[in-house]
């Protein structure tokens, strides 16, 4: 059976990667993201690979916007199968305390709001035609403190506890549901920063250099793969030995 998979955050980094490795698996996809020109650019990546895909511009911290993607998913394709739960912001870097409470808010609206809709109204979908395959990202974040973006972790932490209750109360219903933890990737984001201060990011990291989202991307296509049918409410981290520090 063909397996349809949304994607949340799905029109760049790990997101797009991680489509286009289903892609390549002949998986249906529903591209969820706020950038309509990423989404759709996804989009058409997939394509490419003979695949039915769809574009839903959401903001996933507005629950209407969840249930909208869900539904046109649906709509479209019947069923949902698969999960990559991606989207996510990280604020502007400041100490934890100096943190706006706008800023803060907003990042527990798009990490731990907007990741918790999309769990309650795709499960409920999933649990209708037999159950599915669930990737939360998490972060290096998540399994570490991480000094200037505190909020950011602090959504990343809850996460992984959202991630590690579900497989507790769910897998009896066959909805199989793991977390990533990636640690800094060479991101378009990331590769505007100096060069100086890309290596001084690699030095940290106990293998010497950044991840690569495809890295990331592959990690995700495996555990919503067959391949990982026994792993369930795992963390899995994907940073070059960081968080062993």
């Amino acid at each position: 059976m063909i397996k349809t998979a949304i994607i949340t955050g799905g029109g760049s980094g790990f997101g797009r990667e991680a489509a286009l490795k289903l892609a390549e698996k002949r998986t249906k996809l529903s591209i969820v993201d706020l950038s309509k020109e990423n989404g759709e650019e996804t989009v058409r990546l997939c394509k490419e690979h003979g695949v039915e895909a769809i574009f839903v511009q959401a903001d996933v911290s507005k629950v209407e916007d969840v249930q909208r993607y869900v539904a046109e998913t649906i709509a479209e394709f019947g069923r949902v199968d698969l999960f990559f739960n991606n989207a996510g912001i990280s604020g502007s870097g400041v100490r934890t305390l100096d943190c706006s409470i706008e800023e803060f808010h907003s990042i527990v609206d798009v990490n731990l709001n907007g990741a918790f809709y999309g769990l309650k109204f795709v499960v409920n979908e999933m649990l209708k035609t037999g159950g599915g395959v669930i990737v939360n990202t998490a972060s290096l974040g998540g399994v570490v403190g991480m000094p200037t973006l505190g909020a950011y972790s602090a959504t990343k932490h809850a996460i992984i506890g959202l991630t590690k209750t579900i497989a507790g109360e769910y897998g009896r219903d066959n909805i199989r549901i793991n977390a990533i933890a990636p640690g800094t990737n060479e991101t378009p984001m990331v590769k505007a920063f100096p060069q100086e201060a890309i290596g001084a990011m690699a030095e940290e990291v106990p293998m010497g250099r950044l991840g690569q989202p495809h890295e990331v991307g592959d990690v995700v296509a495996f555990l919503l793969g067959e391949e990982s049918s026994y792993i369930h409410g795992a963390v899995i981290s994907i940073d070059g030995g960081a968080a062993a520090l």
